[in-house]
C-alpha cells in the first residue's frame, strides 16, 4: 500500500496518510526514549516487534468486543488503522506497585494491589506528562462523563483480558497504558495507539524478570531479546525479519541410482 504525506511522527511511530478514506498507516519506528525523551536509543527491530505484538492483541480484543483502530498489519513495520482523534489523556491501568506509584506514595516496590488502579496523565511532554484528576478532566472538557465512564470500563476490561493471556504464557501483567481516540462523524471511542512491552510492564511470573522497556529504562540487559521472549511465548515469532534472520537447512542432494 503506498503511503501520503506524513500528518505527524512521535517518539515511537509515524503515522502517514493512506490512500483509503479515513484510514491512516502507523509505522513503527526503532527508536527508544525513556524518562520523558531524555534517555534515546536507536535499537534494531524494535518496531518489527512492536508491530506484531500489538497487531496480535488488538486483533483478539477486537475478537471479544473491545473496538480499536486496527484494520490489519500491512508488513513487519505497518498497520492499516482507522483515523482517530486522540483524547489527551493516557490512562494506566496498574496491576503491582511499581515505577512512578511507589516513588510517588512510598509504596513497596512489587506490593500487589488489591484491585486494578487507573490513573490519569495528560499527554504533554513539555509538562511531563502529569498527573491529573477526574475532575480536572471534566472541567477542562478533555472529556464528557459518559465517555470517561465508557473508557475507564474498556480498561477494566482489557485489563482482566490481558492479565489472562499473559498469565497464560507465564507472565506477569505489572502495569500498561491505553490511550483512547474518537472516531467517524459519530465520534465513537475506540482504543488506539498500540499494546505492547513498549507501553507494558511485563515480569516473568517465575523469576519476575523484566521483559519491556525497562530493560532499557534500567540497563538492564539486551531489549529485543526481552521482546522476542514475549512473542515467543505468545507463539507469533514465526516470519522472517532483520531482527535474527531464520536460516533453513539446504535440502540434501538426492542420488538416483540407474537401472
Amino acid at each position: 500500500m503506498k503511503k501520503g504525506k506524513k500528518l505527524y511522527e512521535g517518539k515511537a511511530k509515524i503515522i502517514y496518510a493512506s490512500p483509503e478514506k479515513n484510514l491512516v498507516i502507523q509505522h513503527f519506528k526503532d527508536d527508544a526514549t525513556a524518562f520523558n525523551n531524555q534517555k534515546k536509543a536507536t535499537i534494531d527491530g524494535k518496531g518489527i516487534l512492536n508491530n506484531r505484538i500489538s497487531e496480535y492483541i488488538l486483533s483478539n480484543l477486537n475478537e471479544v468486543g473491545i473496538k480499536n483502530h486496527l484494520i490489519k498489519r500491512i508488513n513487519m513495520r505497518e498497520q492499516l488503522v482507522k483515523s482517530v482523534e486522540i483524547i489527551p489523556i493516557e490512562f494506566v491501568v496498574r496491576n503491582i506497585a511499581t515505577g512512578s506509584l511507589t516513588k510517588r506514595l512510598g509504596i513497596e516496590e512489587g506490593t500487589i494491589l488489591d484491585y486494578p488502579l487507573i490513573e490519569y496523565c495528560l499527554k504533554n511532554d513539555d509538562l511531563g506528562d502529569p498527573l491529573v484528576s477526574r475532575e480536572h478532566i471534566l472541567s477542562f472538557n478533555w472529556m464528557n462523563i459518559m465517555e470517561l465512564e465508557l473508557i475507564n470500563d474498556q480498561c477494566k476490561r482489557i485489563n482482566d483480558f490481558l492479565q489472562g493471556m499473559f498469565r497464560g504464557v507465564g507472565i506477569k501483567l505489572v502495569d500498561f497504558k491505553l490511550e483512547f481516540g474518537r472516531s467517524g462523524q459519530d465520534n465513537e471511542i475506540i482504543l488506539a495507539d498500540e499494546i505492547s512491552p513498549d507501553t507494558c510492564r511485563l515480569w516473568d511470573s517465575r523469576t519476575e524478570k523484566k521483559l519491556d522497556k525497562d530493560i532499557f529504562r534500567k540497563d538492564l540487559g539486551n531489549l529485543i531479546e526481552g521482546y522476542q521472549e514475549v512473542a515467543k511465548r505468545l507463539d507469533i515469532l514465526h516470519e522472517q525479519s532483520n531482527i535474527r534472520p531464520i536460516k533453513f537447512p539446504k535440502p540434501k542432494a538426492v542420488k538416483i541410482k540407474k537401472k
